[in-house]
């Protein structure tokens, strides 16, 4: 049976992931290195869920999962992509990664990051979905640099976003898609025929569409003076 510091030291891989990535992209190999951020997506994806199932947190109290998680998240979901997107040549100089750098960290500094009721407050630094798409699309850099610049400023506009593996309503028709959207990219990153890449990349837009559209219904704009917690008194786990 796996255990409490198994399911950390699952987390914990996902750092070294990252750094598979860095090197793949620094080698020119984009592909290689957009595999290894699916692989980091989908370590991410389940490493909470065991978390919570087995009681981490209870059995194992010594080591916090939730500031491991954030640490491996701002890695490969924002330090990352940024060295993808300057490796691969997909923004003219790298000044136009520092904004997504320094607003993820504003971000992930945050104490109400995540709301009590299980919603991400303000754009979740989905910096590696950005970064893919702006590779499997051919995105120019022109249109990349202005996504890069309107999502930074939105990690800070209080719209809370879906977290998909802790949703109380829809939760497993998104997880399932989820884990169709990873297959698709995945699919699209390494295509099994010549010319397969772009209509599999769009095919798979309908997942992050689903995502915006859940998360403008179910969350909406964060009301001014609603309760938030503590981090120290949000429930246990990831």
């Amino acid at each position: 049976m796996l255990g409490p510091l198994a399911v950390h030291a699952l987390t914990a891989s996902g750092a070294v992931v990252g750094l598979l990535a860095i090197l793949a992209a620094s080698r020119g190999d984009l592909a290689g290195s957009a595999s290894w951020m699916l692989l980091a997506l989908a370590i991410d994806g389940v490493d909470g869920s065991l978390a919570r199932r087995l009681q981490v947190a209870r059995r194992l109290p010594g080591l916090d999962g939730r500031r491991l998680d954030d640490i491996v998240d701002y890695l490969n979901y924002v330090v990352v992509p940024a060295c993808f997107l300057v490796e691969g040549g997909l923004v003219h100089h790298w000044g136009f990664v520092a904004p997504a750098l320094v607003a993820s960290a504003f971000g992930f500094s945050r104490v109400d990051a995540k709301t009590p009721d299980h919603f991400f407050l303000g754009f979740p630094s989905y910096w590696n979905v950005v970064a893919l798409y702006a590779w499997l699309l051919e995105v120019s850099p022109p249109v990349t640099e202005a996504w890069l610049l309107g999502l930074a400023a939105a990690v800070f506009v209080p719209l809370r976003y879906v977290y998909p593996s802790r949703m109380a309503r829809l939760g497993r028709s998104t997880q399932a898609g989820a884990v169709l959207w990873l297959g698709l990219l995945l699919l699209a990153v390494r295509p099994p025929a010549p010319g397969w890449r772009p209509a599999l990349a769009w095919g798979s837009l309908l997942y992050p569409a689903w995502y915006l559209l859940l998360s403008l219904w179910l969350g909406g704009i964060q009301r001014q003076g609603s309760r938030q917690a503590h981090p120290s008194k949000l429930p246990a786990g990831r």
